[in-house]
């Protein structure tokens, strides 16, 4: 009988005996979200303020190295306690990089596609207003370049510090065998699920090695760049930019990029200064 009431709810006859296929309105919603130009955007703008916010609440957690070892091990020990929940967040924001990289090669491809069609037109003079556009023109002809690079960071940073491959450390040390006591500083021998991890002790360690700490910056560098021109093209996807305050939107972009950048450089800097060790 179920089988028989769904035929009935999505198929129907019209006056004229035709056969009809109903498609739920969701259905069709969906369809059009993943289909659609439209859709992959306001898909790209979605997962691009969720993982914005990742990256600023990553940021704060980060800046505990400069309260001291007890303050980043504790912060890293009740995140870690969340169990199953912290794996609900990391698949979550994995769907939202993997919607948001989907989304970005999709609509470049797009992009290039409709480049291919010739227009005869004049050239406009290069004005202030001109140059703005060019540079935003090639902003986003890059995104997709380094979008893929901070994807290819994010997932050498995840081996470094939350698998913990010893390879690519850059020294002798394992980070398996960081532990802390229950001061949360003192180091000692331990075994992973019954001893706090030595977060602290692995920010500074990894952050001396030279060509890991360049990574870092280069990394961190493409990712704001990247925010800069999102965070912008974000209002413009979701229809909340125009002349009137654009500009205002672009320059907080540029402005945000700017704060992430150094605070998250600051860290190494301080490692490497010795302010932080």
């Amino acid at each position: 009988m179920k089988a028989i009431h769904r035929l009935l709810l999505f198929n129907s006859f019209d006056a004229g005996g035709g056969f009809v296929r109903y498609i739920p309105q969701s259905m069709n919603l969906i369809k059009g979200i993943f289909n659609t130009s439209l859709g992959r955007k306001y898909i790209m703008a979605i997962t691009g303020a969720g993982l914005f916010g990742f990256i600023i609440a990553h940021l704060l957690g980060n800046m505990l190295v400069f309260a001291g070892p007890a303050a980043l091990n504790e912060y890293a020990k009740k995140l870690h306690d969340l169990g199953p929940l912290l794996w609900v967040a990391r698949l979550g924001l994995l769907a939202m990089a993997g919607l948001h990289i989907w989304s970005a090669i999709k609509l470049t491809t797009e992009n290039r596609e409709a480049r291919l069609v010739q227009y005869d037109s004049e050239v406009a003079p290069v004005d202030r207003h001109r140059r703005d556009d060019i540079v935003a023109k090639f902003a986003a002809r890059t995104m997709i370049f380094s979008g893929l690079i901070i994807a290819a960071f994010a997932f050498y940073h995840l081996a470094h510090y939350t698998w913990k491959v010893p390879q690519i450390n850059g020294v002798e040390s394992d980070f398996e065998t960081f532990f802390v006591a229950d001061d949360m500083v003192t180091a000692t021998e331990g075994e992973e699920g019954k001893n706090p991890v030595d977060v602290y002790r692995m920010v500074v360690t990894g952050f001396q090695v030279p060509w890991v700490t360049g990574f870092y910056v280069v990394a961190i560098g493409l990712l704001c760049v990247h925010l800069s021109h999102g965070f912008s093209a974000m209002f413009q996807s979701l229809g909340l930019k125009n002349k009137n305050y654009g500009k205002w939107i672009d320059c907080g972009a540029k402005a945000v990029a700017a704060l992430i950048f150094l605070g998250y450089i600051s860290i190494p800097a301080a490692v490497i200064a010795g302010f932080v060790k």
